[in-house]
């Protein structure tokens, strides 16, 4: 697909949305995108290629190089996550079925595709109010606030909370019952971070293929390395605690 028209000599000749002018960098798609979605980062620029959403062109020292075509795509993404909470394998599948249809995407801002009513199974799914999150979880007002600040959890408008963010929640929780401070949390944080990153380029290879099977394979590696990471940080923490416990 070419939704500017590309003369033959395009360089991207043969892939879909690919333009032989107006070709950008990773920076100047940020500042694009981030007029109209502030939380916008590189970071998550570069998640969202290797989850398999966008797919620039790379020259030959390896940039990236987004076109307009790109650049709607993301901003298909993006809309879908901040209006309607989607998960991004709904995303995904969305602009699929777009894809496969006569209509191609706007240079600049496309039309989001109905999406249909499916039992939510992802955690991404859930839609926790806050007061419903106090309540479940015994934060106080205030040590919510203090969490969003320094962003372990993250509301979204008009003030909606995923399934995980109710699980991060109760777990602080249950933290701070024995004396830690929020402060300390920020080293969890940290962590979480540069797991992603190591596990986003472990996946990148899957994800960027367009084979259904391959993607699945993604998603199952994805939650075999959650659990082996879960299973080293307890193995590391109970190790270190031996000498503590006198064991």
């Amino acid at each position: 697909m070419n939704p500017s028209g590309a003369a033959a000599h395009d360089p991207g000749a043969g892939r879909p949305g690919r333009s032989d002018h107006a070709l950008m960098s990773i920076g100047e798609v940020l500042a694009h995108l981030r007029t109209e979605f502030p939380d916008t980062t590189i970071s998550k620029l570069r998640f969202l290629e290797a989850e398999g959403l966008v797919d620039p062109q790379r020259t030959p020292s390896g940039y990236r190089k987004y076109s307009w075509h790109d650049v709607a795509r993301l901003r298909f993404v993006l809309t879908a996550q901040r209006d309607q909470y989607l998960p991004l394998r709904v995303i995904r599948e969305q602009l699929e079925a777009a894809e496969q249809g006569e209509d191609q995407f706007a240079p600049q801002r496309p039309t989001l595709v109905a999406v249909g009513t499916e039992k939510a199974t992802d955690p991404a799914d859930t839609r926790v109010p806050r007061d419903d999150l106090i309540a479940r979880t015994g934060v106080s007002d205030q040590m919510l606030t203090e969490l969003e600040q320094l962003g372990l959890v993250v509301a979204r408008p008009p003030g909606w909370y995923d399934g995980d963010a109710a699980v991060i929640v109760e777990a602080v929780v249950g933290l701070t019952r024995h004396g830690l401070e929020l402060r300390h949390l920020r080293a969890f944080r940290t962590g979480a971070d540069r797991e992603v990153g190591l596990f986003t380029q472990l996946l990148a290879p899957l994800v960027r293929q367009h084979d259904p099977a391959a993607r699945a394979r993604a998603a199952e590696t994805a939650r075999e390395l959650q659990a082996l990471s879960q299973r080293l940080h307890a193995a590391l923490v109970r190790a270190g605690l031996r000498g503590t416990l006198g064991r």
